[in-house]
């Protein structure tokens, strides 16, 4: 996989684009991810949407297509979609088309073609992404505090922005801190300090929910029974 540079406009409506190809080899980890992606397989010009994944899949590596991946920041997949994103938590859904996008543009110069189609679109409020910032590092009650909203209108910004509730939005963003922070012996506790658990027992728990086992078995290699690649998919 191949992480391409995004000019700064871009960046307002993504944290990141890949481009891969899937090659055989042991089994593959799709870890929770609280961002909606845009995928294209490229030699099929097939676009799809993939919402927010709620739990570790692990499938066994074969080689297949290569595909571009946009993973969008908060709120902005609602607004290119035009509809709120509640129902697309693990589901991966068809997209004939996004307006102003070149399709076989987007397949071999993935930067170009978003940057041109998205240009002259007014970027949604950067609510999403500040509320997101203080779920980081607080609880509901503070974030929504913060930015003078009820608990009840911020879970609904959430549900609609992002497909997630604000509280599952934060747990997967600390699963993914534990991820980033890597395993070294001896350093559970230190790691779960840092993405805000309450304590290692705590993160433990939270880890083996989410990713089906328990951090020393993953970092071990220790997976769960790897399983084919099915997807549900509908019509937005």
């Amino acid at each position: 996989m191949g992480s391409l540079n995004v000019p700064p406009a871009l960046l307002r409506w993504v944290s990141g684009i890949d481009v891969a190809t899937a090659t055989a080899g042991p089994t593959a980890v799709d870890v929770p991810d609280h961002a909606t992606t845009l995928l294209l397989r490229v030699e099929r010009r097939e676009l799809i949407v993939m919402g927010p994944r709620t739990r570790a899949a692990y499938h066994a590596g074969g080689a297949g297509h290569s595909c571009v991946r946009v993973r969008m920041r908060p709120g902005r997949a609602q607004a290119l979609l035009g509809r709120p994103l509640r129902d697309l938590a693990d589901r991966v859904l068809p997209l004939r088309a996004l307006p102003g996008l070149d399709i076989d543009q987007f397949a071999t110069d993935p930067v170009t073609a978003l940057d041109g189609a998205w240009a002259g679109l007014p970027v949604p409020p950067a609510r999403l992404d500040e509320a997101a910032r203080l779920l980081a590092g607080g609880t509901v009650a503070a974030a929504a505090a913060r930015l003078h909203l009820s608990e009840r209108r911020l879970h609904t910004l959430f549900l609609d922005g992002t497909g997630l509730s604000p509280k599952r939005f934060a747990r997967i963003d600390r699963l993914r801190t534990v991820l980033a922070a890597g395993a070294e012996p001896g350093r559970w506790a230190d790691i779960a300090a840092s993405a805000g658990y309450y304590d290692q027992s705590h993160m433990t728990g939270e880890f083996r929910r989410l990713m089906g086992v328990p951090p020393a078995a993953f970092t071990a290699g220790r997976f769960p029974a790897a399983t084919s690649c099915t997807e549900r998919q509908g019509h937005p």
